[in-house]
């Protein structure tokens, strides 16, 4: 005996709901972006606010060929955790969704974290945003509320693209058993990755003029989950100089990880700056920080994914910086030491330099020597 969805509506009357498919793929993109609670995955119990922020609808992922984008996708949603996650809605075609996504979704999993910057992310949830007539920054804080440092979700959102932290989702009216078996057997596989289907069935009564949305969320099996939780535990620590130097010469060699040295010696020399160690996940490191009128701000971050990072709007907001011709004057210094700022002060960036394009530490000094200028013209305007 089958069951079936019913209503109570009014003085217990019992509504009985029939389920019908989309009438088109696109009605249930439009759901999604409409309610994108329907991916029906846990929510926080302290969560306040929107569970998602979508970046983009109907987006592609550039590849290595002069970022020519290939890989095209429905969704691009954040969580709170800042995961990128890629969603695919799917007709009811079987064959389709069994042959072509399953593999496009790998597909996925290989090149969005090597070929997306997390600049062009801000930049798409940017426009985004404004062709909805919406202003970024309240969308941002409707997100996650008026305490959150913006600057630092992205920074979230870099290091899970950087450790392959994404989620993949595939959305159909009917998941078929064996995708759900594929799904499953996925996402127990692959860590920190997550590949799930989500099955979003529509019912209706149109006598009464009702409908009802049921999701639910496939490949979050408890084997998976203890799997993946343990190995989320496993990578929270705090780093210290033994630590990351041990891990950082397994990765990279000796070569590198002697450059590495002499930028933290560098760091423990200057009298202004203070180090301080970042507390995560695999991919921290430690950052160089330094008094200024806008109080303990980062000059740069050695990341153990082998590079030196500086965030674009932090600069931005320190004298002298804040004036055009200062900000032309470092845009040159940085940008000679292979670090981009924007032309526009106000577009956010992190810039990065990968360690591995030093040959040598005669080729680090001109590196260091202009964060020696950066912080000596700060220290100019706050003595």
């Amino acid at each position: 005996m089958s069951g079936g969805i019913y209503l109570i509506q009014g003085d217990y009357h019992l509504v009985a709901m029939n389920e019908r498919p989309y009438d088109s793929e696109a009605l249930l993109q439009e759901l999604l972006d409409k309610y994108p609670n329907l991916l029906g995955l846990d929510r926080p119990d302290d969560a306040v606010g929107p569970d998602w922020l979508i970046v983009k609808r109907t987006g592609s992922i550039p590849t290595e060929d002069i970022r020519i984008e290939r890989w095209s996708l429905n969704h691009l949603f954040l969580d709170r955790k800042g995961i990128p996650t890629l969603v695919e809605v799917q007709p009811d075609d079987e064959d389709d969704i069994r042959k072509e996504t399953i593999g496009q979704m790998l597909d996925y999993a290989a090149n969005a974290a090597v070929y997306w910057p997390v600049e062009s992310i801000v930049e798409q949830f940017e426009i985004n945003c404004r062709r909805q007539n919406r202003d970024p920054e309240q969308v941002f804080e409707d997100f996650l509320g008026t305490d959150i440092d913006e600057r630092e979700f992205w920074q979230r959102v870099k290091t899970n693209l950087q450790a392959g932290k994404i989620r993949l989702i595939f959305v159909a009216n009917r998941i078929p058993p064996e995708v759900q078996r594929v799904v499953e057997f996925l996402n127990k596989q692959m860590d920190p990755a997550e590949v799930l289907a989500v099955e979003i069935k529509q019912y209706i009564s149109p006598e009464h003029g009702m409908k009802t949305l049921v999701s639910r969320a496939i490949g979050q099996t408890v084997e998976a989950r203890q799997k993946k939780s343990s190995t989320t535990r496993e990578r929270r620590r705090r780093w210290e100089e033994n630590s990351f130097f041990s891990e950082y010469l397994a990765r990279y060699g000796e070569d590198e990880a002697a450059l590495v040295r002499e930028i933290y010696d560098w760091v423990n020399e200057i009298p202004h700056l203070h180090l301080q160690w970042a507390t995560g996940d695999t991919y921290g490191g430690f950052g160089a920080r330094f008094t200024t009128a806008n109080g303990l701000t980062e000059l740069f971050f050695v990341g153990i994914d082998g590079t030196i990072q500086i965030v674009s709007d932090v600069y931005a907001a320190l004298s002298p910086f804040d004036e055009e011709e200062e900000w032309n004057e470092l845009r040159n210094r940085l940008s000679s030491i292979g670090l981009a700022l924007p032309i526009d002060p106000s577009e956010k960036r992190l810039p990065n330099i990968h360690l591995s394009t030093l040959p040598n530490e005669e080729a680090l000094e001109p590196v260091l020597s202009t964060f020696d200028w950066i912080i000596a013209r700060v220290r100019e305007e706050t003595v």
